[in-house]
């Protein structure tokens, strides 16, 4: 029975994540840095597998770490799509996340024994930068809609653990390469394969489910106006007039626009005054016409997830957990209990 290494079968996993990923059935754009992620880490996966499993170099000891220097700078590149806007120009941009594959190329024709240390700066230094975008909370996710937003700012968190989680296994394969010879590294090798198809599989999800948001130009956003009360008040009434949380697409950006306040000073006045961020802010307000719905009317509890703009059930469900400590069919029946007249149960 022919040998199969476990890289070959983590890039043949990462091929189908990807095609999971591009057929997701969103009309949002790609989050495009994100699917490359997988793309590449598929490649450094079968590079991986005939290297380690065949013992085939030629080539791979050029390709291979040339590859994986672009494997950061494509995951912080997929966060900043969900972050903000880059006023660097694209050119500008490229260039700088180029810069680590072209020390690669460089440390390749004067120094490799310098290549795995080099990898190894790369990853964890875009992995501190990712976590400093994070460092405001969910808040930070601008353009993401506020329903995935914390499930968003989850993957991400761990996205950059993993590639802390990456930069040590190939510290640890450099010395063991260094002082035994490589007799531990190809435990250590699909171990870091691993955690690449973690890494992809959390950056797909982000991917999928978070796109940035197409803005279309509805306000000049003016200058800090008025205190927190000033600053809640108008969201307030914002919610309650427009009933804005209904928009599914609805994030911190686009939420500063309707209001013509800075985003930063929305969501410092939303956690000062209540102590939540901001997309809780709105989903608990999404909740709150939900609980009114199920009462009030016979809809499904699907109608309803619907019409107060959540997307998926899960999500939903999460949510009115979270507000309301039950299910929605668990909120329906108490309510309905509770009522002289009784309300039609969803089938």
């Amino acid at each position: 029975m022919p040998f199969v290494p476990l890289p070959f079968v983590v890039s043949i996993l990462l091929i189908v994540l990807f095609v999971a990923a591009v057929r997701h059935g969103d009309e949002r754009p790609a989050n495009r840095p994100f699917l490359a992620l997988i793309l590449v880490s598929a490649f450094l996966s079968l590079l991986s597998g005939l290297r380690w499993g065949y013992g085939v170099r030629g080539a791979i000891m050029y390709l291979a770490p040339v590859t994986a220097a672009t494997v950061p700078p494509l995951a912080y590149a997929g966060v900043t799509e969900l972050v903000r806007r880059s006023r660097t120009p694209v050119a500008g941009r490229l260039f700088l996340h180029a810069v680590p594959v072209l020390i690669i190329v460089v440390l390749l024709a004067t120094w490799r024994d310098a290549i795995d240390m080099a990898l190894v700066v790369n990853f964890i230094a875009y992995a501190v930068a990712i976590l400093l975008l994070m460092r405001t909370g969910t808040d930070a996710l601008r353009l993401a809609p506020f329903e995935e937003a914390a499930p968003a700012y989850r993957a991400i968190l761990f996205a950059a653990f993993a590639l802390l989680l990456s930069a040590a296994i190939d510290t640890f394969v450099f010395f063991d390469l260094t002082w035994m010879r490589g007799e531990h590294s190809p435990p250590l090798i699909a171990a870091g394969n691993l955690a690449s198809l973690i890494i992809l599989s959390i950056a797909a999800a982000t991917a999928s489910r978070s796109h940035a948001v197409t803005e279309t130009v509805e306000a000049a956003v003016r200058s800090d106006t008025g205190g927190d009360k000033e600053t809640l008040s108008a969201i307030e009434a914002l919610m309650a007039a427009k009933r804005a949380y209904r928009d599914v697409d609805l994030n911190l950006d686009r939420l500063a626009r309707k209001l013509g306040i800075p985003a930063r000073q929305i969501s410092s006045a939303i956690n000062r005054a209540t102590g939540k961020n901001v997309s809780q802010y709105v989903n608990e307000h999404r909740i709150a016409e939900a609980c009114a719905l199920l009462v009030e009317t016979d809809k499904a509890v699907t109608e309803i997830m619907f019409e107060v703009g959540f997307q998926t059930k899960s999500n939903f469900n999460r949510e009115f957990r979270r507000v309301t400590e039950m299910s929605p069919l668990e909120w329906r029946e108490r309510k309905a209990a509770m009522s002289p007249i009784a309300i039609k149960h969803d089938p």
